[in-house]
């Protein structure tokens, strides 16, 4: 069994990377601050590869999307790929391109929804603005990151002196009208659209008429922290599904020498479909194996008996039982939080779990002595998917579809267990050396 850790340092580690993670753009280069401290060197997509056995590279794609390597010492058409893949993307509010809206003495911010958030969440939260901003430059448009990572924005709720029966009928907001953000008090004839652009420019150190575009999301400025008896759980923003991106980023990074070539996949997109250029549903993944496939030497018949060889771990997080909702669950898949993996299972392919697939994450997990757990969702309740069946059918490869429990999934704040992303790392370090 994996021994305790009192001091929850790794939960510690996982707090720190998602408060430094508040966009998919900023969880990238996160992953690369990581990924660099481990030796890793970057790679470009536009050169030519020169890889050896035992070579640990990544390339990013989009600036929001990235994979990580180490190049196997046996025969890649024998030992074949180790992959785990994770999303960097949470569910949230979006600012449109044409965000500023005046009135009322009160200058807001238009929102699009990403995803399936819990909208409710969001009300009454510190929200903060980051991602990035494309600016002209004198060599062309340049992109630079941005973070207000005070408190910024602020969607109130209505008093419950106008809103009698939200406590029955449960906290609502209309899309369209009732989520655009406040942002502060707007001057008699001063221009909201205009005031807009200046903030967001001068955060990138700027100017105003030089703001091109931008991709910008509105995130919960509360920091992580670990609360509980003993500290047994943590609370964090986007832990859907940064925990797995940093579970993943970690295993990789432990790994030295392996037989068999190793990947975590870092992915955009999951929460709205995958299917982008930076998505699970794009050609990322499948350009990078073909790369490292050429420079094994490897023909058609060996690049398909590598892929026959390989191994895909979809890890994503899952719904851990709350016991004030029992009837939300199927009765004999109740997960407990800091119960170790989950291996998710759906009979309509959601997951991509087979029977051999679960017994071989099985035995990684015995292999690395932490719990496991299995999960079916309720029959007559929609389950969500994962980046699991996509890239299974994409690249044909045997798959498993994993994660940690976890509670509020897309809520602005969620909750899980401290000891979990200790056990993920540790389960997905056994597959990678499978």
């Amino acid at each position: 069994m994996l021994p305790k850790d009192p001091n929850h340092t790794v939960a510690r580690d996982l707090i720190a990377f998602i408060d430094a993670s508040p966009s998919p753009w900023h969880a990238v280069a996160s992953a690369e601050a990581c990924l660099r401290e481990a030796g890793f060197t970057k790679l470009e997509e536009t050169q030519r590869w020169a890889l050896k056995a035992g070579g640990r590279h990544y390339v990013v794609r989009g600036g929001s999307s990235l994979i990580a390597f180490v190049v196997g010492t046996r025969p890649l058409a024998e030992a074949g790929f180790r992959i785990v893949g994770a999303h960097t993307d949470s569910p949230g509010l979006r600012l449109k391109p044409k965000a500023a809206l005046g009135g009322d003495g009160l200058a807001r911010v238009a929102v699009e929804v990403y995803g399936g958030p819990i909208l409710a969440s969001f009300a009454d939260r510190d929200l903060g603005l980051a991602g990035r901003l494309v600016l002209r430059t004198a060599s062309g448009p340049a992109t630079r990151s941005v973070r207000f990572a005070q408190p910024l924005l602020r969607l109130p709720n209505l008093a419950i002196h106008m809103n009698r029966e939200v406590n029955e009928n449960g906290l609502k907001f209309n899309k369209q009208t009732e989520l655009p953000l406040i942002l502060g008090p707007l001057g008699e004839g001063a221009d909201a659209e205009a005031g807009l652009r200046r903030l967001l420019a001068e955060a990138a150190q700027a100017e105003a008429a030089d703001l091109m575009s931008w991709e910008l999301v509105a995130h919960d400025t509360q920091a992580g922290s670990l609360w509980g008896v003993d500290e047994a759980f943590i609370a964090s923003r986007q832990l859907d599904n940064l925990a797995s991106c940093h579970a993943a980023l970690s295993a990789l990074a432990s790994v030295e020498a392996p037989a068999a070539s190793c990947l975590a996949a870092l992915f955009d997109h999951e929460e709205v479909g995958s299917e982008s250029a930076v998505g699970a549903g794009g050609s990322f993944v499948a350009d990078v194996l073909a790369r490292i496939g050429i420079g094994a030497g490897l023909d058609g018949e060996d690049r398909r008996r590598a892929t026959a060889a390989s191994f895909f771990v979809s890890a994503d997080m899952a719904h851990a039982y709350q016991p004030n909702f029992p009837g939300a669950y199927e009765p004999g898949h109740k997960l407990l939080v800091n119960g170790g993996p989950v291996i998710k299972t759906n009979a309509n392919q959601r997951y991509a779990t087979g029977a051999e697939s679960a017994a071989r994450f099985i035995a990684c997990c015995e292999r690395a002595g932490v719990p496991f757990q299995q999960y079916s969702h309720r029959s007559d309740l929609g389950c969500g998917s994962t980046i699991g069946p996509i890239v299974a059918a994409r690249l044909g490869m045997a798959t498993v579809d994993v994660g940690s429990p976890m509670w509020a999934m897309h809520s602005a704040r969620e909750s899980a267990g401290a000891d979990d992303p200790a056990h993920m790392i540790a389960a997905l370090a056994a597959v990678y050396t499978d």
